[in-house]
C-alpha cells in the first residue's frame, strides 16, 4: 500500500506564503508524476494545481504559474508545493497524488487545509 501524507495547511492572511509537503512511503523513482490538487468550498471536483515528473518536469495551472512552484526531495521522498501570494480564492483543501506505473495506480493523500484570509 503507497501513502501520501500532506501537511504544513494553515491559515494565512492575503498576500502570505505557505509550504506544503507530501511524504510518500516509498522511493520517488517508483513514481512517474507527483501532483498537487485542490478541491475549494463548493467545488464538485479536485482542480489541479501542479505535478512534476520522474524526470523533473514541471507543469502549473494556468491561474497559478508564477505564484507556485513545486519540487521533489528524493532522499525524503517529498514533494513541495510553495505558494506565495496567496489570496482568498486559493481557500482549499490541498491533496498530493503520485502515479505508480509498476502498479498501474494513482494514489492520494487525504489533504492538507489552506484558508486565506481576507
Amino acid at each position: 500500500q503507497v501513502q501520501l501524507v500532506e501537511s504544513g495547511g494553515g491559515l494565512v492572511q492575503a498576500g502570505g506564503s505557505l509550504r506544503l509537503s507530501c511524504e510518500v512511503s516509498i522511493s520517488l523513482f517508483t513514481i512517474a508524476t507527483l501532483g498537487w490538487y485542490r478541491q475549494g468550498p463548493g467545488m464538485e471536483r479536485r482542480e489541479f494545481v501542479a505535478s512534476i515528473t520522474k524526470d523533473g518536469l514541471t507543469n502549473y495551472a494556468d491561474s497559478m504559474e508564477g505564484r507556485f512552484s513545486i519540487s521533489r526531495d528524493s532522499a525524503k521522498r517529498t514533494v513541495l508545493l510553495e505558494m506565495n501570494n496567496l489570496q482568498p480564492d486559493d481557500t482549499a483543501v490541498y491533496y498530493c497524488n503520485g502515479h505508480v506505473p509498476v502498479f498501474n495506480m494513482l494514489y492520494w493523500g487525504s489533504g492538507t487545509q489552506v484558508t486565506v484570509s481576507s
